[in-house]
């Protein structure tokens, strides 16, 4: 698997325009496109970690695109979390992995607050997101983290992508061009 292309997390008023047409609403405290699809359209958003209406929110990282989200879904649909989970408390070397994630998540989450000007959030200091460290909750969480950060930092994100290759794949546009079309 390779990372999304290079591209300037800038949100710009057409990055909104899209991801409120992926979303079917608004977009709510966008502070960075955190990944892009080939075309540029936004496929993950880093959203502040307290919402403009005081509301903490730990998923930082949120994917957007409904072809990747869909292709997702169906996995949980299929319980992949639960054997995931499992590999997790068994397998001593995916579990300092999947840590590991958890830890670049709460920094990540922290620079994001800090561009946001949100300053802490004390009510999910040490949570992260996804169930992560010990569990896999949401496998959503987990591929926007590895779409944001690049392959190698979320093993089980990494391992989601390469499970829907078939459906979807950050290498290869999926966009509706109706998208970009301006409100």
């Amino acid at each position: 698997m390779s990372p999304a292309a290079p591209h300037d997390p800038t949100v710009t008023p057409q990055d909104l325009t899209v991801v409120g047409h992926q979303l079917g609403r608004t977009a709510r405290d966008v502070v960075e496109i955190a990944a892009r699809c080939t075309c540029g359209n936004p496929l993950v958003v880093a959203t502040a970690p307290r919402l403009g209406n005081g509301t903490p929110f730990p998923t930082v990282f949120y994917l957007t695109h409904p072809v990747a989200t869909a292709a997702v879904s169906r996995l949980e649909a299929e319980g992949a979390m639960y054997a995931m989970t499992e590999r997790v408390a068994e397998d001593a070397e995916l579990a300092r992995r999947y840590t590991a994630a958890h830890e670049d998540y709460l920094a990540q989450r922290r620079r994001i607050g800090e561009v946001a000007g949100t300053g802490e959030v004390p009510e999910i200091d040490g949570i992260s997101a996804g169930g992560m460290p010990t569990r896999v909750k949401c496998l959503h969480v987990l591929v926007g983290h590895s779409l944001a950060s690049g392959p190698g930092v979320n093993p089980l994100g990494d391992e989601t992508l390469e499970l829907i290759a078939d459906t979807w794949t950050p290498e290869r546009c999926a966009c509706d061009p109706a998208w970009r079309v301006a409100d």
